[in-house]
């Protein structure tokens, strides 16, 4: 809504908070979100592209600034030669059926599928990171902008094995809108707030987020969240 009403670029870092009955290693009820949303783009490729600067950014300023302290964790900064490999959704299923007899998926990937990817990406691909695209369109928000009848314009970054971000272009058009929400099982009358600015013309747009706790953990190679925050909050703790 921002993004239609002349800021052309926002970002937002704060506080989450996960309605979902996890109890795991990768999931907290109180996360800190990295979002940000940029208008007038082609497609969601044009955000992947901001993202892989972000990375880049973020991690020579560790290089400079905390090298060695992350080396004293015994931990390596990860590395971005070039840009970053991308995978079609279905690309990687059938990668995970024939390199490692994974049949049970259809839609969604599980925590085991993404840490088998990060063994594809890092063996084959030389990279630890790796951008899975065009997610189908029952697995996304419904503001998501479609790709043909089952796919998105979106896409997952995974980093050592586990999903740090979640992005895409998003649906800019109020009748694309409308028909996504029923799509979806939703009733527009609902939403008029939120729609409304749709009607007057929104433009090209996309968006990202990125878990901090979740790329924390992962430069400094723990396997629980919980390590990575100084007060995590989750379905058992609440305090301090």
């Amino acid at each position: 809504m921002m993004v239609g009403a002349g800021f052309e670029r926002v970002f937002e870092i704060g506080h989450a908070y996960r309605a979902e009955e996890h109890n795991t290693n990768r999931h907290l009820n109180e996360y800190v979100s990295m979002d940000l949303e940029m208008g007038f783009i082609e497609d969601e490729r044009d955000v992947m592209s901001m993202e892989e600067e972000l990375l880049k950014h973020i991690i020579e300023s560790l290089k400079k600034h905390g090298k060695e302290y992350i080396e004293s964790l015994g931990a390596t900064i990860p590395e971005i030669n070039g840009e970053i490999p991308r995978l079609d959704f279905n690309e990687a299923l059938e990668i995970l059926k024939k390199e490692y007899n994974k049949t049970d998926l259809e839609e969604d990937l599980d925590p085991e599928s993404e840490k088998l990817l990060y063994k594809y990406s890092k063996e084959k691909l030389n990279s630890e990171f790796l951008f899975l695209t065009n997610y189908p369109r029952k697995k996304r928000p419904m503001y998501t902008m479609p790709k043909g009848d089952y796919g998105t314009h979106s896409f997952d970054l995974l980093f050592r094995g586990i999903e740090i971000t979640t992005g895409g272009q998003r649906i800019h058009n109020y009748d694309m809108l409308v028909e996504s929400m029923q799509y979806k099982g939703f009733k527009a009358e609902n939403y008029e707030s939120y729609l409304e600015v749709f009607k007057f013309g929104m433009p090209k747009h996309g968006g990202l987020a990125i878990g901090l706790e979740r790329i924390t953990a992962k430069i400094l190679e723990k396997e629980n969240l919980r390590e990575a925050t100084l007060f995590p909050r989750d379905r058992k703790r609440l305090i301090p």
